[in-house]
């Protein structure tokens, strides 16, 4: 690989770690989006709510003033009992239709199986990358910014089903939600999906073949690189 071709790599895998570690805090946590229902009135508790892709926290909050921002319940940042639980995506019986009309099981069960594949589609690129600074081994280069580009727009459908979710719990009759917005877990995986698929489109360009130098050089009659 050339010294020039292989600090380009260099400078997009740092780029890669960073969107690699925004994926992995997405999945892992549970801040997708904090949901809210309507305050009537002051000094009573309200239920806050936030989840992720495998668990939705409650919290019991104490409201003693209003919301400068609405009558929603919250910012969930305020001190309050807190219950986590995870989803039962294989429950059956009553529990499970509950669970179903109120959490959308079938969004989140779709957005985590997308987000596994995009983690898949990651270690397989990283592999590859790798592998490509390895004597004569350049052409791993292509496959990593597949595989990578691939880890990016799975990302974005993942991002994309999860907003789908929130927004049925939002206008379903069967929830008390009214108010939501999206936390930091979904702007990781919103800038995960952003420097990953960038990153990919990056080395499939830098992996291409070298360029006559010349107008009169063909393609077929260039110099070739050197092999380290």
């Amino acid at each position: 690989m050339l010294e020039d071709k292989k600090t380009k790599v260099k400078i997009t895998f740092l780029v890669i770690l960073v969107g690699i570690s925004s994926m992995l805090a997405a999945v892992v946590t549970d801040h997708w989006a904090v949901l809210s229902p309507r305050v009537e009135r002051l000094n009573t508790t309200c239920e806050a709510a936030h989840f992720g892709l495998w668990r939705l926290c409650k919290k019991s909050i104490f409201i003693v003033e209003e919301d400068p921002q609405g009558k929603g319940c919250g910012p969930i940042s305020l001190p309050g009992v807190k219950n986590c639980s995870y989803f039962k995506h294989f429950t059956s019986g009553e529990e499970a239709e509950v669970f179903e009309v109120k959490t959308q099981k079938e969004y989140n069960i779709s957005a985590a199986a997308i987000a596994i594949f995009s983690l898949a589609f990651m270690t397989l690129g990283s592999l590859c990358l790798l592998g490509a600074f390895g004597k004569g081994r350049d052409y791993l280069l292509r496959p990593a910014g597949m595989f990578f580009a691939f880890a990016g727009l799975c990302i974005v459908i993942s991002v994309e089903i999860m907003r789908q979710s929130v927004k049925r719990m939002i206008d379903s009759d069967e929830t008390i939600w009214i108010e939501y917005y999206y936390s930091w877990s979904f702007a990781c995986a919103c800038a995960s999906f952003t420097l990953l698929f960038l990153s990919g489109i990056s080395l499939l360009i830098i992996s291409m073949p070298h360029m006559p130098r010349n107008p009169w050089e063909t393609c077929m009659d260039a110099e070739p690189e050197p092999i380290d």
